[in-house]
């Protein structure tokens, strides 16, 4: 495993974080309390599902929303609230990268170094970021303004190079771009996003991902809402289907089984979709599944393989 490019010594590797959970007393001192306003919330989204166990992920957000990050004595409340231990809560929070194990600025800027947006300037954007604040991947600035990370994929790479501040979108970024925008949060701006909702922080959106309302009233949650963003790529085939009255074909129900439960379930989808009939293009006529499309053809028409050179 490979340290990610701009790193600190000793942190994160691609694909793993083995740093610690930070416990230091100094930090714990200064962390506002989990409340009991906090323990009653966990118990409302406990609430909303049949097995208890399956509030573990909202409730992680819900702890980080109050003390910007997964601390050992929200770990200790979701053990106590949901039956679990510890250890089996701190596997499930040391496992997903949006639950952090250190404090959290007050925005996150997350920079994609994945392939495309990385072919396109993301490694120099994170790069140029990472200089002017002075951090590396998974750090916090000095003055606790922006927690900067590396992001694998923010699936929009119709938008690339993508940034992100609190999981909101600011798309088509270039160097300058994104210097500008960190510069302006740590001046205590909030640029709008490039489509999504205007910004809070990262304990807002925390909130906002354990289901609760990140806004003060029913306004701002609305003006939120209804944001103005550029939606132009992503929403082409969605507007021209509405233009033509088109659908997508609706889903076969599974026939149940002798017990009541749906077959799907049951045995699986694939078992459940044995018999339906093989998509157009797919049977190759020796067997094997394929396309009838012959490697070697012009790219750019099939792609199936380089273009062949004439003798």
């Amino acid at each position: 495993m490979s340290a990610l490019p701009g790193s600190g010594p000793g942190t994160a590797v691609t694909g793993l974080d083995s740093s610690p959970v930070d416990a230091r007393p100094e930090t714990l001192a200064a962390l506002p309390p989990l409340t009991e306003q906090a323990r009653l919330e966990a118990r409302e989204i406990i609430a909303r599902y049949p097995q208890p166990r399956s509030a573990l992920l909202p409730m992680l957000h819900l702890v980080q929303s109050y003390q910007g990050y997964v601390t050992p004595e929200g770990v200790a409340l979701c053990a106590e609230e949901l039956g679990l231990t510890k250890a089996e809560v701190g596997a499930v929070a040391t496992f997903y990268t949006m639950y952090k194990r250190r404090p959290t600025g007050r925005h996150l800027v997350s920079v994609c170094t994945n392939t495309l947006c990385a072919v396109l300037g993301g490694q120099r954007i994170f790069d140029a970021v990472s200089a002017d604040l002075g951090v590396h991947h998974d750090e916090t600035t000095a003055d606790g303004s922006i927690t900067l990370e590396h992001a694998e994929c923010l699936a929009a790479c119709d938008y690339a190079p993508v940034v992100t501040v609190d999981y909101e979108f600011y798309d088509q970024q270039d160097v300058e771009s994104a210097r500008e925008l960190v510069a302006a949060l740590r001046r205590g701006e909030k640029p709008l996003p490039t489509r999504g909702a205007p910004l809070t922080d990262f304990r807002g959106v925390s909130r906002q991902l354990a289901g609760f309302s990140q806004h003060a009233d029913e306004g701002a949650a609305r003006a939120a809402v209804d944001a103005p963003g550029r939606l132009g790529p992503t929403l082409v085939g969605l507007r021209l289907a509405e233009q033509r009255g088109e659908t997508a074909p609706p889903m076969p129900r599974p026939a149940s089984s002798s017990s009541g439960a749906p077959a799907a379930e049951a045995a699986g989808f694939e078992q459940a979709q044995r018999d339906a009939p093989e998509p157009a293009g797919r049977d190759t006529g020796n067997g094997r599944a394929g396309t009838e499309t012959p490697a070697g053809t012009e790219p750019g028409t099939s792609g199936q393989g380089p273009a062949t050179r004439e003798a």
